[in-house]
């Protein structure tokens, strides 16, 4: 990626998702904070083979599509061992394993997904100077792979792509937990946001 587009991002998504982690914290019962932030230039296999096999456990993700002059996909991953951190810190109470999503269990990801990456949306909207209309929010189940692969449902495996990573790390009691959000950055966006950069 373009190094100047990779400052912007940098600075966009530090301060919108900071923002949006005092928020959360202010409406469930842990902290949240920004833990980790990395911008890349990846394929989606090169992005499956950072996160390591969970066996047959299912974790959870929200995402949205956004169309016209700079379409693009992002995402917030909710993996297995993070779920019922999660479901304490906002229900009061852990969620059962996720055989198959319950109303309350999709409900409660798709709010949380929701807020951040309309946050994260919001933010790069306001950079690029135009609006963005994204989809509704998706919330899917699965192994991590497979819903890594909603990222580059109109793109080739081999594609490589921007991609913005940001941890945010929630702290309910002694747990520590977080979710990944992803986002995919089309060239024509990148160079927009280069452009930004003195």
């Amino acid at each position: 990626m373009d190094p100047k587009a990779g400052k912007t991002l940098e600075r966009i998504a530090s301060e919108s998702l900071g923002k949006c982690a005092s928020r959360l914290s202010r409406v469930s019962g842990g902290q949240w904070t920004v833990s980790a932030f990395r911008v890349s230039l990846r394929t989606m296999r090169e992005l499956i083979g950072d996160y390591p096999a969970s066996g047959s456990a299912s974790g959870a993700a929200v995402y949205f599509t956004v169309t016209g002059e700079h379409p693009f996909t992002s995402m917030v991953v909710f993996r297995p061992e993070d779920i019922g951190v999660l479901a304490r810190g906002f229900l009061g109470g852990p969620i059962l394993k996720l055989p198959d999503l319950s109303q309350a269990q999709e409900l409660l990801f798709s709010e949380l997904g929701n807020i951040i990456l309309n946050s994260l949306l919001n933010a790069l909207s306001g950079a690029v100077g135009r609006p963005f209309i994204p989809s509704a929010p998706k919330c899917v189940k699965g192994e991590i792979p497979f819903l890594l692969e909603a990222l580059w449902s109109s793109m080739e495996p081999t594609d490589k792509r921007g991609l913005v990573t940001v941890k945010l790390d929630l702290r309910c009691g002694d747990a520590v937990t977080g979710v990944e959000v992803l986002a995919l950055i089309p060239p024509a966006m990148e160079a927009e946001l280069a452009a930004l950069e003195p």
